[in-house]
């Protein structure tokens, strides 16, 4: 080895300013990409953003019916009121009942502490301490809530919760309240056959307090509060017609980018170098802004065309019928790179006749196939199968995860007891032991 100079060719790929743009633009969501727009016309003084002309999404050039229409006009008739709270509920009903001084300045202490689903998150100890009040005091305006509607409110866990629910009840069953107030771990466990020799009673008496048990309400104020809600707007919009699938791109709404070719040409004409620099800078730099946001619509159109055309079956039969499908498969036959997919589908949202999903829903995972067709079964379908197994099982014989998987193997769908737990689990399905009935 030794010093020396020597030429080689070689080729590469350069991440330029303009390139990078590009790729960041792709992987923009809708308001994302908005607010990029408004961040432009402030570098670049040449560009202009007219506003969108908005139009139904779901009405591509088709004629409303004006009972369509009517609804649109009372859209906000439909928005709830999230400024009600349980807090506003309670305090309305104390209005009635005459307070001393200290007494109101408890129960707004005691209201603050109250969470949204109706639980007290302060004991009357600590309360009474930063109060700097008798302890007495504070218990009575906290028994004096918990007398309030509805039944429950103001309780310190689920348990009081529910116990001052069955107390307000002329229907509930003695069995129900000794339950509850005695034996919750028991009776949450499922372990009933131990419970009913405690009890002295039999199996079906338990489950009768249990049915009873499942009508109250573990959320009391929960109905008082609203979550914000968040809306998405659809990338593409898939319309489904006898046999018939139109996939349509959704831009409409997004701001319009213009070049001020008036003010362009004004500046042109200015004889210092450095100002003729920067205005052809511009104006370049708009002929990318617009290169990258052609690319953009026509990649996300792609690969949401791609994935109609690959998981046809969803959008006539829905979620069950999604086939595996990687964002490999989908790069190798569009001829782009696998993170150009990526990219694409990052917080991008399809219309369906069964909803709004976003496009990663439509690239579910496979699973091996237990026959020798070699057809591959994807997790949803996995999924939708389980519920369905589950949902018309004997209750008082619910299937075990080894019998569901049996079952499966059966089908054609190769998954292990594991994944089927899993899964279960997932779906929010309890365990065998607690779907059990005891009728």
């Amino acid at each position: 080895m030794k010093p020396g100079l020597w030429q080689q060719q070689s080729i590469k790929l350069a991440m330029t300013q303009e390139l990078t743009q590009a790729i960041a633009l792709l992987q923009y969501s809708t308001q994302e990409l908005t607010e990029f727009l408004e961040s432009k016309i402030v570098e670049n003084p040449f560009i202009q953003l007219e506003a969108p002309d908005l139009k139904a999404l779901n009405n591509k050039g088709q004629q409303r019916s004006s009972a369509s229409q009517a609804e649109d006009k009372n859209w906000i008739e439909h928005i709830p009121d999230s400024s009600y709270k349980i807090t506003d509920h309670l305090n309305t009903q104390f209005q009635l009942i005459n307070l001393t001084k200290s007494q109101k300045r408890i129960l707004k202490f005691l209201l603050y502490n109250i969470d949204e689903n109706g639980y007290m998150k302060i004991n009357d100890a600590d309360a009474a301490s930063l109060l700097a009040v008798d302890k007495k005091e504070v218990t009575h305006m906290m028994n004096m809530i918990k007398r309030m509607e509805p039944a429950g409110i103001g309780a310190q866990d689920l348990r009081e919760c529910l116990l001052m629910q069955i107390e307000s009840r002329l229907d509930a069953p003695f069995l129900a309240e000794v339950i509850i107030r005695d034996h919750f771990i028991d009776f949450a466990n499922k372990t009933w056959k131990p419970l009913s020799k405690k009890l002295g009673v039999e199996m079906k008496e338990i489950q009768q307090a249990a049915d009873f048990i499942k009508t109250l309400n573990p959320k009391p104020g929960a109905c008082f509060h609203y979550a914000s809600s968040s809306y998405v707007r659809p990338d593409i919009a898939v319309l489904v017609a006898d046999e018939t699938i139109e996939v349509h791109l959704l831009d409409d709404d997004l701001p319009k980018v213009v070049f001020q070719r008036d003010y362009f040409d004004e500046m042109a004409v200015h004889s210092d170098t450095d100002v003729k620099k920067f205005i052809k800078e511009k104006e370049k730099d708009y002929q990318w802004l617009l290169k990258s946001l052609k690319q953009r619509q026509q990649t996300i159109q792609r690969v949401g065309l791609k994935i109609v055309e690959k998981q046809r079956d969803f959008f006539f039969k829905g979620s069950g019928s999604l086939q595996p499908l990687t964002m490999k498969e989908v790069a190798d036959e569009l001829d782009i790179h696998e993170s150009t997919v990526s990219r694409t589908v990052r917080e991008k949202y399809m219309q369906t006749p069964f909803g709004t999903y976003e496009l990663k829903y439509f690239f579910p995972s496979g699973l091996g196939a237990a026959q020798s067709d070699g057809e591959i079964t994807s997790s949803d379908q996995v999924k939708t199968r389980i519920e369905e197994l589950v949902s018309t099982e004997d209750k008082r014989k619910p299937m075990s995860d080894q019998a569901i998987c049996t079952i499966l193997e059966k089908e054609g769908m190769a998954v292990s007891r594991r994944t089927v737990a899993k899964y279960r689990e997932q779906l929010q399905i309890p365990s065998s032991t607690k779907r059990k009935r005891y009728d």
